[in-house]
């Protein structure tokens, strides 16, 4: 049976299969100490575990993934690839580089594994296809040797090879074939943020927080409610008459509420849980919005390039270490075959910092002109594939070029 014959069975035997539906929604589900049922689908919903499932997201699949080739002293990029045809365009029939690459980057973020699929085709990658990580269980036998099981929902169980299967793997990494998923290890975090988010909801559902309490001595009938309510309408409501006295007879008294501090608590708790989460992801809070108020313009720059260090970049070299070992052969590494992301793209925009860092390597002489236009995505221009060298940094050993006169002696002219 060949493998689309097998999924599309799956996914016919699926839509049948409402029962096997609610139990794949249940399963995994743990209720935590706050009483939420806490899995992926219900992590999802909580704001800011989509928040920073995004940022990891955009971080992997909108930064160009390239192939090279390093022989000679010399890094060149390799187009006529399968690999590099697959991210540079087409990685299956369905999906092209950004949306495969959206789809493991999620998977990532919150399973901390991803399994894809392997195609060939006379002996080479044709097609990459990811699979519902709880679809898979890895299986490791005591001499260390791997196997996939993988079952989807309605479908045949197929076992693969770790030949066939590109397994990506993300820290916490405790066993070393399977990573720890960050939603059940930060599950009472995020169950937390689930309770006081719909408290908060139900609150609001209820009926909002009235402004003050008027009070009098003695029963009011249905009329006199009708005539006091709209005479507290006509006489206090509103910007203009906040500040005006209140006239109140048969003892009366009338007092203002405002927030509790049950109630600041309540919101400190919700913000609390934001950073609870993000911490737990691996994403600096400012990257979802969520910032201290005393942060300045030149502190935040910091903060995201910080997120670029310390954020973007481990995913990244993790990815590329994982693609080297599973997408080339051994025969290839060894040829100088390499994967690798284009982190400068994660300076596009910042346009001071970027010509400062072309300058630099510029005037050094470590980056030639036509390279930082390929940065831009600019056409070369000739003479300019030749790196500078500046006059105050010659070692000396370069012969003078007899075509260029030399400076005259000031002594031969006494």
């Amino acid at each position: 049976m060949g493998l689309m014959t097998w999924l599309k069975g799956a996914r016919a035997r699926q839509a049948k299969s409402t029962t096997l539906d609610l139990w794949r929604q249940l399963y995994g589900a743990r209720e935590v100490k706050s009483g939420a049922n806490v899995n992926f689908n219900t992590a999802l919903q909580v704001t800011t575990v989509l928040a920073c499932s995004r940022v990891i997201v955009d971080s992997i699949a909108t930064v160009p993934f390239k192939l090279f080739q390093k022989a000679d002293g010399r890094r060149v990029e390799v187009t006529d690839h399968p690999v590099s045809r697959m991210f540079s365009g087409q990685v299956n029939d369905w999906q092209n580089s950004i949306e495969f690459r959206e789809q493991i980057a999620l998977h990532l973020a919150l399973v901390r594994n991803a399994f894809v699929f392997k195609v060939p085709v006379r002996g080479q990658i044709s097609e990459l296809i990811a699979f519902e990580p709880n679809w898979v269980t890895v299986e490791r036998a005591n001499d260390y040797s791997l196997k996939y099981i993988v079952r989807p929902p309605g479908g045949e169980q197929q076992t693969f090879s770790p030949a066939q299967i590109w397994h990506l793997k993300a820290h916490p990494n405790w066993n070393g074939f399977f990573a720890s998923d960050v939603v059940n290890l930060a599950r009472e975090a995020i169950g937390l943020a689930m309770v006081t988010e719909e408290a908060h909801a139900r609150l609001h559902s209820n009926g909002a927080q009235v402004g003050g309490l008027y009070s009098v001595d003695g029963i009011l009938d249905e009329e006199q409610h009708k005539l006091l309510s709209k005479w507290l309408k006509d006489t206090i409501s509103g910007i203009d008459k906040s500040s005006l006295p209140l006239v109140l007879d048969r003892a009366a008294k009338y007092t203002p509420t405002a927030m509790t501090g049950v109630d600041a608590q309540h919101l400190e708790s919700r913000r609390f849980q934001i950073e609870e989460i993000a911490r737990a992801m691996g994403v600096l809070p400012i990257m979802i919005g969520h910032y201290d108020k005393s942060a300045t313009f030149a502190s935040a720059e910091q903060m995201f390039l910080a997120h670029q260090v310390h954020g973007s970049r481990p995913w990244h070299r993790r990815i590329e270490m994982s693609a080297n070992g599973a997408l080339l052969t051994e025969e290839e590494r060894r040829n100088g075959y390499y994967t690798k992301f284009i982190d400068l793209e994660l300076l596009r925009g910042a346009a001071t910092t970027r010509a400062d860092y072309y300058g630099k390597g510029i005037k050094d002489g470590w980056l030639t002109r036509n390279e930082a236009r390929e940065f831009e995505e600019m056409d070369p221009i000739d003479g300019l594939s030749t790196p500078l060298s500046p006059l105050n940094m010659q070692d000396g050993t370069e012969e003078p070029d007899p075509s260029v006169d030399p400076e005259p002696d000031p002594t031969d002219q006494i």
